[in-house]
């Protein structure tokens, strides 16, 4: 019994709301892995906004290549995991708000957009296309 999802669950999971945990690679040391919010429609690109001057934004200009989790919290668990090449552009506020309000609904989102310095000078949208998925889906057993 295989507990993979298929390409459209996979893809209807991944475009739920979920915290996701996004890997960049570093020289050094292991990859930075840490959670980061994220938007994505069926058989598009995932997509985050970042500030160029964080830590995450200072390792993707120097990577070609990075991975995105996202996972339930409460059994019967699942996750899908994807890798692949990335582009980046400035961000706009208008994508800061969405994003916002996607997490944290109309009310906080607007608040949070409001009041963030993201969504504008010195923000990235990095687009993530996915070449490799990873699934699993506890529900199958």
């Amino acid at each position: 019994m295989s507990l993979t999802m298929s390409s459209s669950e996979r893809e209807s999971f991944l475009s739920d709301l979920h915290v996701g945990i996004i890997s960049i690679p570093r020289a050094t040391k292991g990859p930075l892995t840490v959670p980061i919010w994220y938007d994505y429609q069926p058989g598009g690109e995932v997509w985050v906004i970042t500030d160029t001057d964080s830590i995450k934004g200072k390792l993707l200009a120097k990577a070609s290549r990075i991975s995105l989790c996202a996972q339930t919290e409460a059994a019967p668990y699942q996750y899908v995991s994807i890798e692949g090449p990335f582009t980046s552009r400035p961000s706009t506020q208008e994508e800061l708000l969405a994003m916002a309000i996607r997490y944290l609904g109309e009310e906080q989102g607007q608040a949070y957009a409001a009041n963030s310095a993201g969504g504008g000078e010195g923000s990235i949208i990095v687009s993530i296309a996915p070449e490799t998925w990873y699934s699993v889906d506890y529900n199958k057993m």
